[in-house]
């Protein structure tokens, strides 16, 4: 099977744990470009901090971000598809994160590059979401701070996210399932070696694999001649809808057990290795 889309996931996959593409991905990626093959960053991250690493490789496809909810041309700012949260689910989100003391922000603004709302409260607890907020604002990306969340008018955005340690994000992820269903899509990327867990509430239409699925469509390739690498449960629909799913070594434990071919780790140029093995051949 000849792949024309790869589609790579970013923190734990794309890039190592020193943060980096190294040279031999970087050289990988280009040598697929050169035969016609669109490689494309699909993330969990928001747009603006994905943007620069995707300007910075040159890629000109589509950069799907927010796990899904929102995709546009990096270069342009071009919205290609956006699938935005019901005001008043993030209404009834909002009142859940109050009730159970969670800390989470509110992700606007899908035209320009975005802006993130949060609490006071939360940025002053909270270290690692305090130095989250401002690793993204070096990158264009808006931080407003306010004393509460419940006072703010709410209108459909793209998303709201909460961030926790691994067992408290597992029991908020149970209750919002409980408390509001199928109005919002749980997405959660975790990290049980800093015990700290990402809980991403989208659109009920959302995901990395219809991101994938939409931009393979408009290009005219079929789901089978996608390959997509990725190490994290969000990325498990979409590794599920391609040709080829590649997880990582470092991938969580999880992944591992499901059948997918697997590749060496972020630190050893795993992604190199799937481009060169399934795509440079």
């Amino acid at each position: 099977m000849a792949y024309r889309l790869v589609a790579l996931d970013i923190d734990g996959t794309l890039l190592n744990t020193q943060r980096k593409v190294t040279e031999r991905t970087r050289k990988a990626i280009d040598s697929a470009r050169e035969i016609g093959v669109v490689v494309s960053l699909v993330t969990g991250r928001r747009f603006a901090s994905a943007r620069l690493l995707a300007m910075e490789l040159g890629l000109d496809s589509a950069l799907i971000s927010h796990n899904g909810a929102l995709t546009k041309n990096a270069t342009t700012l071009e919205i290609i598809d956006y699938h935005p949260l019901n005001a008043g689910t993030v209404r009834e989100l909002i009142k859940i994160g109050h009730e159970q003391d969670a800390d989470f922000i509110l992700c606007e603004d899908p035209i320009g590059l975005g802006r993130v709302v949060v609490e006071n409260r939360s940025v002053e607890r909270n270290q690692r979401l305090a130095s989250y907020l401002s690793y993204v604002n070096e990158y264009g990306l808006a931080v407003e701070v306010i004393d509460n969340m419940a006072e703010r008018e709410i209108t459909d955005l793209i998303q709201v996210m909460y961030t926790g340690t691994v067992q408290k994000m597992e029991d908020l992820s149970s209750l919002i399932q409980t408390t509001i269903g199928d109005n919002a899509k749980r997405q959660w990327t975790t990290y049980r070696d800093s015990d700290m867990t990402i809980l991403d509430l989208l659109n009920p239409k959302c995901s990395k694999a219809h991101g994938v699925a939409a931009l393979a469509e408009s290009l005219h390739i079929s789901n089978g001649e996608v390959m997509a690498i990725g190490d994290n449960y969000n990325d498990v629909e979409m590794l599920q809808m391609a040709g080829l799913g590649v997880v990582m070594a470092n991938a969580e434990q999880g992944l591992k057990t499901m059948g997918f071919t697997e590749t060496t780790s972020n630190d050893e140029d795993g992604v190199a290795e799937a481009i060169e093995r399934y795509v440079l051949i």
